[in-house]
């Protein structure tokens, strides 16, 4: 007797309760979902010179080119000669993007046809300085009709390495 009863015990099926389990999920996706941040990945497109360009260019007279160097104390405007156009020099808040737009401007009234620019950094700078150079150089918000859009300034952006400053 003792041996049926033993394997009528072990006969026995389990019932696995995954209640508890599925109102946790119920519970758990929608507030992930809901608190997850999703990103916004924006791409710039650069132009990059080819060979072909440059042999081209030896050829040509050399048009205007405007550079934008960007310097741990200051930003420098100037042109392809190396003719210094503007010298902005950094504020307590970081670089003064608002005066560099402005410049920009200006040289932008004189040259309206120009729409690409080489921007030239340091080595080591700061990602979010070459961003915002970067950003400061292509567009600028200007009012129209009362609505706040973004004008074009030189969107077509090179980007380089800075030559090193002289040592003195």
């Amino acid at each position: 007797m003792r041996v049926r009863r033993s394997r009528a015990r072990q006969q026995q099926v389990v019932e696995l309760n995954v209640t508890a389990f599925m109102n946790l999920m119920v519970v758990l996706v929608p507030f992930l979902l809901m608190t997850a941040v999703f990103t916004h990945i924006s791409i710039l497109e650069l132009n990059l010179p080819s060979l072909g360009d440059a042999k081209q260019n030896k050829k040509d007279k050399p048009s205007f080119e405007l550079h934008v160097t960007i310097r741990p104390k200051a930003i420098l405007i100037s042109d392809n000669k190396g003719g210094l156009i503007k010298r902005i020099p950094k504020v307590k808040s970081g670089h003064n993007y608002q005066m560099l737009r402005s410049t920009l401007k200006q040289v932008k009234a004189r040259f309206p046809d120009k729409k690409n620019a080489t921007i030239l950094s340091e080595q080591n700078t700061k990602y979010n300085d070459l961003v915002a150079t970067m950003d400061a150089v292509r567009q600028y918000p200007a009012l129209v009709d009362g609505e706040l859009v973004l004008a074009e300034l030189f969107p077509d952006i090179s980007i380089g390495d800075a030559p090193r400053r002289g040592r003195r």
